[in-house]
C-alpha cells in the first residue's frame, strides 16, 4: 500500500478509535492495519499511538500528524472529483426552498443527483417566510410565483396550478358549493395573511378574473399543514396540483369548481446571484433539475 493508502489506515483508525474498527471499515485484518501503521511510523521515524491492551491513543506526534493526513487525503479527493464532475469534494450547496416544493419534488430527486455528484454536500433550508432569498450563505432558492425587481437571477423551472379542492367527508357534511361566491361562508384553509398565496383567483367566463375572499378560522404557514387539514375534513383549501395529485387521483379530495378555471398558474423558479459568476455546484444542480423537470409531464 502507498503513502496515501497509509495515511487513510492512520486516519480511520483514529477516527472509528481502534485498529479492529479501522480494519470493518476498510475490509482488512485487524493484523494487516497494525502492519500498515507500523510502517508509517518507521517510515516517519515516530510513534503515533500509545499502545495499551484497553487503549489506542494518539502520542503528541500523532496528534500533531493527524490533521495534516485529513487535509492530505482531502486534497486528493478534491483533486479526483474536480477532475471527474468539477466540483470540489465535500463542497456544500445551501438551498433554500418553498417546503412543498422540497418535499414533492426536490427530495426524489437527491438520490439521482447523489450518484452523479457524490462529492457535494447539499443542505436544504425549507421555509415560505418573505424576505432575503439569498441571506445566510443560501447559494440557491427556491421560490413559488412573482418575485419582486432585484438584482437576483430569477430561472423558471417549471409551472404548477393551483386546484381548490375539499374531502368527501366535508363535503357530505357541508354540501358541494355551488358558485365560488359560496366561499366567503365557507370554512376555507389559508395560508397565513403575510404569505404570498393567501390570496385565491379564478378564471369565469370570458376569462374573467375573480378574486375570492377565502376565509376561515384555521390557517398555516406551510402548505403541509393545509393539505393535511384538508385531508381530515376540516375545510376548503387552495393546494398544489404536485402536492395533491395522488389525493385526487385516489378520491380522498374532490376538486371544486369543475366548470371554471380554477387551475390558477403559477411559475417556480430558481434564484440565484449571478450568471456571470455562477458556481459550479449552483451550476450542475441547476442543469439537473432542468433535465428532470423537462422529462416530466
Amino acid at each position: 500500500m502507498d503513502r496515501l493508502g497509509e495515511m487513510l489506515v492512520f486516519v480511520r483508525a483514529v477516527e472509528d478509535g481502534g485498529f479492529s474498527a479501522a480494519g470493518r471499515s476498510l475490509s482488512l485484518s485487524p493484523s494487516a492495519v497494525s502492519k500498515l501503521i507500523a510502517r508509517l511510523e518507521n517510515r516517519l521515524g515516530v510513534v503515533l499511538f500509545n499502545r495499551s491492551l484497553r487503549s489506542l491513543a494518539l502520542t503528541p506526534e500523532g496528534e500533531a500528524f493527524f490533521p495534516a493526513a485529513r487535509r492530505a487525503i482531502a486534497a486528493v479527493e478534491d483533486a479526483e472529483a474536480m477532475a471527474v464532475t468539477g466540483v470540489t469534494a465535500h463542497e456544500l450547496l445551501r438551498i433554500r426552498s418553498v417546503p412543498t416544493f422540497a418535499v414533492h419534488k426536490l427530495a426524489p430527486l437527491v438520490p439521482g443527483f447523489r450518484r452523479l455528484h457524490p462529492a457535494l454536500r447539499l443542505e436544504f433550508l425549507l421555509s415560505n417566510e418573505p424576505g432575503n432569498l439569498l441571506e445566510g450563505g443560501v447559494d440557491l432558492a427556491i421560490s413559488i410565483g412573482h418575485l419582486p425587481d432585484s438584482s437576483l437571477v430569477a430561472r423558471p423551472i417549471m409551472d404548477m396550478c393551483w386546484v381548490i379542492c375539499a374531502a368527501p367527508a366535508y363535503l357530505e357534511e357541508h354540501g358541494m358549493p355551488s358558485s365560488p361566491a359560496e366561499l366567503a361562508n365557507r370554512d376555507c384553509l389559508n395560508f397565513n395573511k403575510q404569505m404570498p398565496w393567501s390570496t385565491w383567483t379564478l378564471h369565469g367566463s370570458g376569462r374573467s378574473t375573480q378574486r375570492i375572499r377565502a376565509r376561515g378560522s384555521v390557517t398555516a404557514n406551510q402548505g403541509q399543514m393545509l393539505m393535511a387539514l384538508a385531508l381530515s375534513g376540516a375545510g376548503i383549501a387552495r393546494l398544489a396540483d404536485f402536492q395533491i395529485g395522488a389525493h385526487l387521483a385516489a378520491g380522498r379530495l374532490v376538486r371544486l369548481f369543475p366548470d371554471h378555471d380554477a387551475l390558477m398558474k403559477d411559475t417556480i423558479y430558481a434564484v440565484y446571484q449571478s450568471k456571470r459568476h455562477l458556481s459550479q455546484r449552483v451550476r450542475v444542480f441547476l442543469d439537473f433539475m432542468d433535465a428532470s423537470f423537462s422529462r416530466q409531464p
